[in-house]
């Protein structure tokens, strides 16, 4: 199975190879409306990003990234730690309801102490890092702080939660500070209903909970429901300066509800213009690739995206 994996590996990443050359000769004949600015241009700052203290042997162009596990959401924990090396990544970030492995349906969240072991035994065969859990439900005192043990357990150091109310934040900053765990807003689409009072989608509702709470608490930025929600990506990353701790990242062919996922340099996210961001801001986190497409043999697509992004970093260097 081993030898399998790594020959796969080798596969996809020679495969990205002439993907990567070709987007990044055409790109410049391409004007979808998303300007991209050159790789020179990227400036260098002052600014201080939360900081995941990740190990440089899990880093790839200076990146942490990996998946998120939802991304193999018809396979197990375990399953998911497979693809994610198969497709090149190095970190991955696993999803509460997420079952454990092939012959053990027991929910991630639910999984004990000795099942912990043999996961992070998985995680060492495969030399992937766990560095996220979520997103989890963080909706009264005493489930928030059930999260922060079991994250504890995990060894990861940030938890993904989607906090609405300021009331919660005051609780979950409690535990931060307790725990010294980082924890990130996740956010998803603007709703059709325009009763709605989800506001999760708004980069701006997000800054004002954040605004003025511990620097260990941020933002899991979730780019794909950005555009989904008619948010430029790159300018909600500047809107969240200095408060991004992780990124579900996403391109997407359009800008509405209906957007689907696509691979990186084909839709209209401005991946490049996101790295670029990011480097800007001295980014420290993670990179969680979430492609919610294909859901049965989608390792070729996350393969290419984790090229998309090393292409970018190399031809940055």
């Amino acid at each position: 199975m081993i030898n399998l994996l790594q020959n796969n590996t080798i596969f996809y990443r020679s495969l990205t190879v002439l993907l990567i050359f070709t987007f990044f000769t055409s790109c410049e004949n391409q004007d979808d409306g998303n300007t991209t600015a050159s790789n020179d241009n990227t400036t260098e700052s002052n600014i201080v990003s939360p900081d995941l203290n990740i190990p440089s042997d899990y880093l790839i162009g200076g990146f942490a990234i990996g998946t998120q596990s939802y991304t193999f959401n018809r396979f197990s924990a375990f399953e998911a730690i497979e693809k994610t090396a198969e497709a090149g990544g190095r970190v991955i970030e696993i999803y509460p309801g997420q079952r454990f492995k092939e012959d053990d349906d027991t929910p991630f969240n639910a999984i004990n102490d000795d099942q912990i072991e043999e996961l992070k035994a998985k995680l060492q065969e495969h030399d992937i890092m766990l560095v996220n859990y979520g997103v989890a439900g963080m909706s009264n005192p005493e489930e928030a702080r059930a999260v922060f043990e079991f994250a504890t357990k995990l060894g990861v150091p940030v938890v993904t939660a989607s906090p609405e109310t300021q009331e919660e934040m005051d609780f979950i900053e409690e535990l931060v500070k307790e725990f010294d765990i980082m924890m990130a807003i996740h956010n998803h689409p603007k709703p059709e209903d325009p009763d709605s009072d989800y506001m999760l989608w708004d980069p701006n509702y997000i800054a004002g909970l954040l605004d003025g709470r511990d620097p260990r608490l941020g933002i899991s930025a979730d780019t794909g429901h950005w555009m989904r929600s008619g948010v430029s990506p790159v300018e909600a990353l500047q809107l969240s300066e200095g408060r991004i701790i992780s990124l579900h990242l996403k391109d997407v062919d359009q800008f509405n509800l209906q957007a689907v996922d696509v691979i990186f340099g084909t839709g209209v996210g401005n991946v490049s213009g996101i790295l670029e961001e990011l480097v800007r801001q001295n980014f420290a986190g993670h990179i969680s690739i979430e492609y919610e497409a294909n859901w049965m043999n989608n390792v070729p697509e996350v393969a290419q995206n984790v090229g998309f992004i090393r292409g970018w970093t190399e031809a940055a260097n």
